[in-house]
């Protein structure tokens, strides 16, 4: 497999690093999507909005919450978002952290409906989250997954039911093979039917297949360490995989993003430096998602140096 740029481009922010709340400034994005017609769904954490960014604009659009980045607990507010999906329609769901719920917005649409979750109330139901994280919304079986933090699980819901499936975790936080430990996305594979999990905190990456009962290592510490070796992890906060099986983590810590090839835990830094972070255009600051496009070009929320990068395939 042939490389990639090292060299970022700056599709959405400041290439300086400097925050905003107009519309072409972000401020610690958290989460990025692609969706299905040349737009990227950017997760605008401490503005409390969504911004739709047309691929190669200068500004976004502020498609839920407070273009001035009031937050709130409306159906016209969020309380910071740390993760955003679109279906094939561009219709899109997206994480409201602070505020314990799934949100739903139909492409075009002027207000925004809860899909999942109570308002401001956590909870361990099949109805109730704790610090949702990532969602995902696979095109091909038309499912949402959410990763729900502190509820240490991975849930699964049809859209227009709001009583998800327990798929992966929720046997409590640790780091057994069992158990998960703050996981922060969660990514259906169809050819292995399983979950890719950034199980953040024990500082690995791993799979659950679907009705298992454990998981298996992709990469990352078994033991729940951290560290900035190629075979270790500094809170992982999303995995990709592409066609071929290889797996994409922004391994946040340590300002990388990290190519654990299949079946394999020896990993590559194919954006940012190790241990070294800045606004450079070759740096990240805390990276908290990477996602691919269908030619494997990397964009990565850099979220520390409110932007959003593309690393070009060679």
């Amino acid at each position: 497999m042939t490389g990639w740029n090292t060299t970022g481009e700056t599709i959405a922010g400041n290439s300086t690093g400097a925050s905003g709340k107009t519309p072409n400034h972000l401020n610690r994005p958290l989460s990025i999507a692609l969706g299905p017609t040349n737009t990227l769904y950017i997760s605008d954490y401490s503005n409390n909005r969504i911004q739709k960014w047309i691929l190669g604009e200068t500004n976004g659009t502020t498609i839920a919450g407070q273009a001035n980045g009031t937050g709130g607990a409306t159906l016209t507010e969020i309380g910071g978002s740390i993760g955003v999906t679109a279906d094939s329609n561009d219709n899109i769901y997206f994480s409201d952290f602070t505020n314990q719920r799934v949100m739903y917005r139909a492409n075009g649409a002027s207000v925004i409906s809860l899909a999942i979750g109570n308002t401001s109330y956590r909870g361990n139901g099949t109805n109730e989250l704790n610090d949702p994280c990532g969602v995902y919304y696979d095109r091909s079986t038309n499912l949402l997954y959410v990763a729900d933090a502190a509820n240490h699980r991975i849930m699964r819901y049809t859209p227009g039911s709001s009583v998800g499936t327990l798929i992966a975790g929720g046997n409590g936080q640790g780091i057994a093979n069992t158990q998960l430990h703050t996981p922060h996305s969660a990514f259906y594979e169809a050819s292995t039917n399983s979950i890719i999990i950034a199980n953040s905190g024990a500082h690995n990456v791993v799979r659950w297949v679907i009705g298992a009962s454990s998981w298996t290592l992709i990469g990352g510490s078994l033991t729940g360490i951290n560290g900035s070796s190629s075979m270790l992890l500094n809170y992982p906060y999303s995995a990709i995989p592409d066609s071929f099986g290889n797996v994409y983590v922004s391994d946040r810590e340590n300002h990388r993003i990290q190519l654990f090839p299949l079946n394999e835990l020896n990993a590559t830094t194919i954006a940012g430096i190790t241990r070294n972070s800045s606004s450079a255009a070759d740096r990240l600051n805390r990276p908290y998602w990477v996602t691919i496009d269908s030619q494997v070009n990397l964009y990565v929320a850099d979220s520390f140096n409110n932007r959003v990068q593309k690393f070009s395939k060679l």
